[in-house]
C-alpha cells in the first residue's frame, strides 16, 4: 500500500472538513515515520495549494496541468489518488489561507524557518507560470501563501526573480548579494546556496524525489546568475 493509499484510507470524500481530515490523517497515520510524514506533507501541500490557486485564478489551463505533472512525476497507478486529493482541496469550504496555515504546521521544523516551505512556493510558481505569464490573482495568492509561511518580502522577491523573466533582471539580487561585494565573497555565498539547494538536500529534508524538477530549475537559475556576474567581473 502506497503512502497515498494509507492517507486516503483515513479520509472520506464526505468529510465535513476535508482539510482537517487530511491533516489529522498525516499526523496520525505517519506519526512513527517522520521521513514519510514530511514527504506526504510536502506532496499534499503542492496538490492542495495548486487546487486552491487554480480556484483563485478561475482558470486551469492545459499548460498548468502539464506543469503539475512535470514537477510531480507520480506513477500512473497514483493518478486516481492525486486527483482525489486535488478535488478534496478544490471542493473544501476552507479557504487557501487555512490550508497554508495548517500545512505549514506539518513542517518538521519551525514554520517560520522551514526550507521545505520555500520548496512549496517554488513548485507553485512552476505551475502558475506554465501558461506563459503569472496572472495577478495567482501572484497575489503566492505572495499571501509566502507570508503565511513566514517568508519575508525580500526573500519572496528573490524567489520571484527566479521565475519571472523580465528584461534587466539583476543576477546579484537573484543570488542575494550586493554589487559592492568582492568576487570572493560572491563566490563563497554562491557555493553556500548551491550546497543548500542541491537536489540531494531537498530529498534529505523531505521533498520527494518525484519533485526533482523544482531543485533542477532552481539550481539552473542560481548557476545562470553566478555565470552572469562572473562574466561581468571578468569583463571589468
Amino acid at each position: 500500500m502506497t503512502f497515498f493509499d494509507r492517507l486516503l484510507s483515513a479520509v472520506t470524500e464526505t468529510a465535513s472538513n476535508a482539510l482537517s481530515a487530511v491533516v489529522e490523517a498525516i499526523r496520525t497515520v505517519f506519526e512513527g515515520d517522520p521521513e514519510t510524514r514530511r514527504k506526504v506533507a510536502f506532496s499534499v501541500a503542492i496538490i492542495a495549494l495548486s487546487a486552491k490557486m487554480a480556484k483563485a485564478d478561475g482558470i486551469v489551463s492545459e499548460a498548468e496541468v502539464a506543469a503539475f505533472r512535470r514537477i510531480f512525476e507520480f506513477p500512473p497507478e497514483e493518478e486516481r489518488n492525486v486527483a482525489r486529493l486535488y478535488n478534496l482541496a478544490k471542493q473544501d469550504v476552507a479557504g487557501f489561507e487555512a490550508y497554508a496555515e495548517r500545512l505549514a504546521g506539518l513542517c518538521a521544523t519551525c514554520a517560520n524557518d522551514c526550507p521545505m516551505l520555500e520548496d512549496v512556493i517554488d513548485g507553485l510558481f512552476h505551475i502558475a507560470k506554465a501558461d506563459g505569464l503569472i496572472h495577478e490573482a495567482e501572484f497575489a495568492f503566492l505572495r499571501r501563501v509566502a507570508e503565511i509561511f513566514g517568508i519575508g518580502d525580500a526573500r519572496f522577491d528573490r524567489i520571484t526573480a527566479r521565475h519571472v523573466y523580465v528584461e534587466g533582471r539583476d543576477p546579484y539580487f537573484v543570488l542575494g548579494v550586493s554589487r559592492e561585494d568582492d568576487f570572493a565573497t560572491i563566490r563563497k555565498h554562491y557555493r553556500v546556496l548551491v550546497s543548500e539547494h542541491h537536489p540531494d538536500r531537498l530529498i534529505a529534508r523531505g521533498v520527494p524525489s518525484e519533485f526533482h524538477a523544482i531543485a533542477n530549475d532552481r539550481m539552473a537559475q542560481l548557476n545562470a546568475a553566478y555565470a552572469a556576474i562572473e562574466r561581468e567581473r571578468r569583463a571589468a
